[in-house]
């Protein structure tokens, strides 16, 4: 017997949207109330994703965001979504996440991506004289691992804060290398199915087949990142989406523009080969009232089987948004 929607857990991946017309100190403001308010509903958890260079996104500095969003709320656990391994020092993240789960006891989570989450440019900008490249992942992992184990106390760096505190590690990822290492690590495996659905079944499947039990986890679990976009009509969720749509078009183009309002129609803003790319990078994307999100949302959980789902969700007003998300939870009662 499968695991049903509503035995499964809900959580929320944010990015710090910076919308057209506004500031990145509104965006902050709004992923903290957003992190307040979702905590009320049941969400489990609320995980904010490192970028950089990109006009629309303003979680550039993840740790201090994740403070931010920690301090105003009690119970929901606040994490990475993720920080993007290779552009920083091992230590260094060791010691800012020991500061956070020092702080915020049993709250904080550390998930950790591969990729540079922005242009090779701006990597090297990132980077410096740093050499590590995706291809150092698994070396970088072991050493941030062992900065944060209790057993590194005789050795000749340590982090402080950091060592010997019990951090969730989570990989994170888009293709079949991540799940490779989070089988053989044993760790939870995250998936970017919110923009990348093509690897999605294939990389789950062999994560959970070849699930090798470790000191942090007995058993494989998955999470997979969906975009959610509901209201109350039909018609306006897919009025709402028409932001998404046209952030999603900034993408295809390699372009980054500020979150934009909703337009009537997005036909004249794309062509129908940039239309058909968008849907199929957004396969996994539910927009509608609560009952068509519902039977979407069955459905998919039906044939994935994971066992957490992670709700981002791109819509300009912050109302429509906070309304966006307690039509999602209540999909999952």
């Amino acid at each position: 017997m499968g695991k049903k929607l509503n035995q499964t857990e809900f959580s929320v991946l944010d990015l710090a949207i910076i919308r057209e017309g506004y500031d990145a100190r509104d965006a902050f403001d709004r992923s903290q109330d957003l992190a307040i308010r979702v905590e009320g509903l049941g969400y489990s958890r609320f995980w904010l994703a490192e970028h950089h260079n990109m006009a629309n996104v303003g979680s550039s500095a993840t740790a201090l965001l994740i403070g931010h969003v920690a301090a105003k709320t009690k119970t929901i656990r606040v994490g990475s979504g993720g920080i993007m391994l290779p552009n920083h020092a091992p230590l260094m993240v060791a010691e800012q996440f020991g500061t956070l789960a020092t702080l915020y006891p049993n709250r904080i989570d550390l998930g950790l991506g591969r990729a540079p989450g922005t242009d090779q440019l701006t990597a090297r900008a990132l980077r410096r004289d740093r050499l590590e490249t995706v291809e150092e992942f698994p070396n970088d992992l072991e050493e941030l691992q062992m900065y944060l184990s209790d057993e590194n106390i005789d050795g000749k760096v340590r982090a402080i804060p950091g060592e010997g505190l019990e951090i969730p590690i989570y990989l994170l990822g888009s293709s079949m290398s991540s799940a490779v290492l989070a089988a053989r690590k044993g760790l939870p495996y995250a998936f970017a199915s919110h923009f990348a659905p093509a690897q999605f079944l294939d990389a789950i499947s062999y994560y959970k087949e070849n699930f090798q039990p470790s000191e942090y986890l007995a058993e494989p679990y998955v999470i997979s990142c969906v975009n959610v976009i509901a209201a109350d009509e039909e018609a306006k969720a897919h009025s709402l989406a028409t932001s998404f749509y046209q952030m999603a078009l900034g993408i295809v183009r390699r372009k980054s523009y500020p979150l934009k309002k909703p337009v009537e129609s997005m036909n004249g803003l794309w062509s129908q080969e940039e239309a058909a790319t968008i849907n199929q990078m957004m396969a996994c994307s539910f927009v509608g009232s609560a009952s068509s999100v519902k039977h979407d949302l069955v459905k998919f959980q039906e044939l994935v089987q994971v066992d957490e789902i992670m709700i981002c969700s791109h819509i300009y007003d912050h109302e429509d948004r906070l309304r966006s998300y307690e039509i999602a939870a209540s999909c999952f009662s």
